[in-house]
């Protein structure tokens, strides 16, 4: 399930291409296919053995081109162990709103972004997400859990304050904002039945990509759309 759109963010060849925060590496591996250089940066020791696992999956069985590079790395945002303009792709998915410092993540981005370069970021939408924070305290209050919820002009702003320039925003995953208001209702922990089906189908939709259920979400992503995504080019 991506949230960048690789249409608005093209990689490929000869492209760097970081992924900051790569959680379970979806992003990442995505970038690889389409025959990137690929570094998959996180603080999750246990996630970055299964995105290198992946890796080697995805080169194994031809997946990737010969001619791309992937690599998973332990790497802390706020101090980030990379050159300047050491890439000309950078992409910060469900990553922000985990982070304190998230100004000073911002800016260590754009330093290591090369003149001109490319950045995503994505993070839950302000209401989906607030109603979310308002039926569920053990939504968030947890170890890791999100610390904030962003305006849309709150994260354009910070982008901004980093010499990021916005280009571009959409929203993404639908679908997904009905499942997480059920299970934040019935506890986020909670094992429901409702919440299980809904599951089902989200897993089956991911799977299968029923062209009606795509075209559903595609309409309600403007209204509905759980994730703000926003492209931004460095001065």
């Amino acid at each position: 399930m991506l949230t960048v759109d690789f249409g608005r963010f093209p990689v490929g060849h000869g492209d760097r291409v970081l992924d900051l925060g790569c959680g379970d590496g979806r992003h990442a591996y995505a970038a690889y296919k389409h025959g990137a250089d690929v570094v998959a940066a996180d603080l999750d020791d246990i996630a970055l053995k299964h995105v290198r696992d992946m890796f080697a999956n995805l080169a194994e069985a031809g997946e990737a081109p010969a001619t791309a590079s992937a690599v998973a790395v332990r790497a802390d945002g706020r101090l980030l162990p990379f050159p300047d303009g050491a890439f000309n792709r950078v992409i910060v998915a469900e990553t922000l709103e985990h982070i304190h410092a998230d100004r000073t993540v911002l800016a260590e981005v754009s330093r290591v972004l090369a003149p001109g370069g490319l950045v995503v970021a994505t993070v839950p939408r302000w209401w989906p997400e607030r109603i979310c924070w308002l039926l569920s305290d053990e939504y968030h209050e947890v170890e890791g859990g999100h610390i904030r919820v962003y305006r849309r002009g709150e994260l354009l702003g910070r982008l901004r304050e980093a010499g990021l320039r916005p280009i571009g925003t959409h929203h993404a995953h639908a679908l997904h904002s009905p499942y997480w208001w059920l299970k934040c209702a019935v506890g986020p922990d909670a094992d429901h039945r409702l919440c299980a089906l809904y599951h089902r189908f989200l897993v089956w939709d991911i799977m299968r990509s029923p062209r009606p259920v795509r075209f559903a979400e595609w309409a309600l992503n403007p209204v509905l759309g759980k994730s703000l995504v926003v492209y931004a080019r460095k001065r």
